[in-house]
């Protein structure tokens, strides 16, 4: 069975985001989606507020399990048996970040394997922290998050 492994913060799960998840979900038997706990991040929503946003919006997908994570990536990959992470590309700025963190997660252990997913085009620009501020500021978000997403940011900046 190949397990895959999808880790972020989701802060809110975005439809670029959606786009990984789906794709990857075909690409393994099991995908985990890991909700990570960031210190360094000041984030919108709590981490639990996170799992029930993503659960609801990945409810139709059977093959996906929604987790936490407060370690390391590689390690929660050997305790849930996950062989693959997942990664999505928007440019190549990420290529470079994330081609520096799978040679280091290989270093750490060289048993887990990275998958990476070029973004849609349309989702190229499209980042979580980009919804947050243009929320914060009043703009509509609704054409980069599911519609169960947008309620929820509107009820936190309470439009």
């Amino acid at each position: 069975m190949k397990t895959g492994y999808y880790p972020g913060t989701f802060d809110p799960i975005t439809n670029g985001h959606l786009d990984i998840i789906t794709r990857g979900a075909s690409l393994f038997d099991k995908l985990y989606v890991s909700v990570s706990c960031n210190p360094e991040k000041n984030p919108l929503f709590t981490i639990e507020e996170r799992v029930i946003l993503i659960k609801e919006v990945l409810k139709d997908i059977k093959n996906i399990e929604v987790v936490t994570s407060d370690i390391l990536t590689v390690e929660h990959c050997k305790i849930l048996g996950a062989s693959h992470i997942l990664r999505g590309l928007r440019a190549v700025t990420d290529y470079d970040y994330e081609f520096q963190l799978t040679n280091f997660n290989r270093e750490i252990s060289d048993e887990i394997d990275t998958v990476f997913l070029m973004t849609q085009g349309k989702y190229s620009f499209l980042s979580s922290s980009s919804v947050r501020e243009l929320a914060q500021f009043g703009g509509d978000v609704s054409k980069f998050v599911p519609a169960v997403v947008k309620k929820a940011i509107d009820k936190k900046y309470k439009k």
